[in-house]
């Protein structure tokens, strides 16, 4: 057969035939493949630890077929949609992995959503079956009764279904009944993998669909020309796994290089430090506030683990914290860009080149990122380098779209284009900074803040380890622009001391008239700032200016 026979089926069927009318190609793929294929070449390599335990490669594989011939069992089959609520735990890859082996599709849920959350998603996704952790079980019960969707349960100790009617059906138990799945049900490369809710900080959380091709290109573009990752690396799972930064860049992309994931089931910035100096880490992902844990725990042991690397996402990193930590962990942070649509990577500071803080890096390899005209809603037109505008992404990465949302998918996939909702610039090298996202830029008197250069001003006072800035309703003004900050133990400035510390930084209709002291910033559960919170809660018109003037 030629080349042009391969590219181009002769069968009369699939004359004039459109993508609509389906693939005509015979591919297939799974991403269950990324932990069946390396539990055949590195069997007997451990695949994750959690306190004590240490699980291989072949044992991880063996229990996830085991689970497999579980859910099969209860009705589970091709395009299936199975939520699992799970923290970091082995159950987590073990579920995941089984559904989809089993061709289904896998629904992770946010570990800390609320029953009525919880029903959203599993009716939004069309969930057949609910796989929920023991610990998880009060919310996510409820939230699959409401729903109308059976549950099964995880971790829950033996023997206790039968002494309380309240606890579902345990996985392990019907997996030691069930006929274990003996190989993984190929599907077609494009067909949906997973659904991935959005936070939903605009209306209600849209489930983005990731297709198996995407997943494994990620994968396979993370590990060839982006991370410097390979067999043996030790790295900390401490990013959620039902996240797209964790569930990718930790998960999927650490066991396909045959790596050991040290998974640890909510962050916490001494445990997190004491598990990688005792297990050898060398590799750490994690968004911002993790970095200003890590910090924070450094101040009380002089313990280091031997980092080669560190990898930053989910928000812009400070660059005051990003230099800080560099000096304490002795390691460089490579910076990077995506979103739960671009599944998700789509730029970053490539390892093996010297990093440019600041910077989200440069598109990843058979990926384009742009920066095009906000004002247009219906087609993306580019911008000139060095322009303040939308970033653009289209490449292998994109997702299939937005679950029952045919509106939404279309706006937000334009000339095949996706638009992020983030601003920024990309200079003439080629490297990409975040300004803020669209809709946290504050217009005050008519003049643009971008919440990110003041948080940046704040972050550098010897003080302050978190800050966030905001705008909030004003009168005259119309936003007004307010910061929330968590200071350091035993610090003593005040709040309008941090005023004046920013209004000598930065321009009069710049700095935050209030900087209000708290204990602690709302984090949604991937790490980030919730501004809406702050927004809800400190949402009066500033009072008198302070020191700085005003325009």
């Amino acid at each position: 057969m030629t080349t042009t026979d391969l590219a181009h089926p002769t069968d009369a069927a699939d004359a004039g035939r459109s993508p609509a009318d389906g693939p005509r190609h015979h591919a297939t793929a799974s991403v269950a493949a990324v932990l069946a294929e390396s539990a055949a070449r590195y069997p007997d390599d451990v695949a994750v630890i959690v306190g004590e335990q240490r699980t291989t490669y072949a044992e991880l594989w063996e229990q996830t077929l085991a689970y497999a011939g579980a859910l099969r069992a209860r009705g589970v089959t091709e395009g299936s949609r199975v939520a699992m609520l799970i923290p970091n735990v082995p159950d987590f890859p073990r579920v995941y992995y089984a559904t989809l082996a089993l061709g289904a599709v896998v629904v992770p849920v946010h570990a800390l959503l609320k029953r009525h959350e919880i029903e959203y998603v599993l009716r939004d996704s069309g969930a057949a079956l609910l796989v929920c952790a023991a610990p998880l079980l009060a919310e996510g019960a409820a939230g699959a009764a409401l729903a109308g969707v059976d549950v099964v349960t995880v971790l829950a100790p033996p023997g206790q279904e039968d002494a309380d009617d309240a606890i579902p059906p345990r996985l392990e138990a019907l997996a030691a009944s069930s006929a274990p799945l003996t190989t993984l049900t190929p599907r077609d490369p494009f067909d949906t993998a997973t659904i991935l809710y959005t936070s939903g900080t605009t209306g209600q959380p849209k489930g983005a669909e990731g297709s198996h091709f995407a997943l494994l290109e990620q994968v396979n573009t993370l590990l060839m020309s982006t991370f410097d990752m390979r067999r043996g690396d030790v790295l900390l799972g401490a990013l959620p796994l039902f996240h797209t930064f964790g569930q990718t860049c930790t998960m999927n992309t650490g066991f396909r290089a045959g790596a050991t994931i040290v998974m640890l089931p909510k962050f916490d910035g001494d445990a997190a430090l004491a598990a990688m100096v005792e297990h050898g880490c060398g590799i750490f992902m994690g968004v911002p506030t993790m970095y200003m844990g890590l910090l924070d725990a450094a101040t009380r042991t002089d313990a280091r683990p031997e980092l080669r690397y560190a990898i930053s996402g989910g928000a812009s990193l400070p660059l005051a914290v990003l230099e800080r930590f560099e000096v304490v962990y002795g390691a460089p942070i490579h910076e990077g860009y995506g979103l739960t649509e671009t599944s998700p990577v789509a730029a970053f500071n490539h390892v093996g080149r010297t990093p440019r803080p600041g910077t989200i890096g440069t598109p990843v390899w058979g990926v384009e990122v742009e920066i095009a005209d906000p004002a247009l809603q219906d087609r993306v037109e580019l911008l000139p380098h060095g322009t303040i505008g939308e970033l653009v992404i289209r490449g292998h990465n994109l997702m299939n779209g937005y679950r029952n949302r045919p509106d939404a998918t279309a706006a937000a996939l334009v000339d095949g284009w996706f638009r992020t909702g983030d601003l920024g610039t990309k200079d003439d090298d080629g490297y990409l900074t975040i300004v803020d996202r669209t809709k946290d830029m504050i217009i005050r008197n008519g003049y643009n803040v971008y919440p990110r250069e003041v948080e940046e001003v704040l972050a550098a006072h010897e003080d302050v380890t978190m800050a966030a800035v905001f705008g909030i309703p004003h009168d005259v003004h119309g936003q007004e622009i307010a910061a929330a900050v968590v200071l350091a133990d035993g610090a003593t400035t005040t709040s309008d001391e941090l005023v004046r510390y920013v209004a000598d930084a930065i321009a009069a209709y710049k700095y935050p008239r209030v900087v209000h002291v708290v204990d602690a910033l709302p984090l949604g559960p991937s790490g980030k700032v919730l501004k809406r919170a702050l927004v809800d809660r400190f949402g009066v018109p500033a009072g008198p200016e302070q020191p700085g003037g005003d325009v």
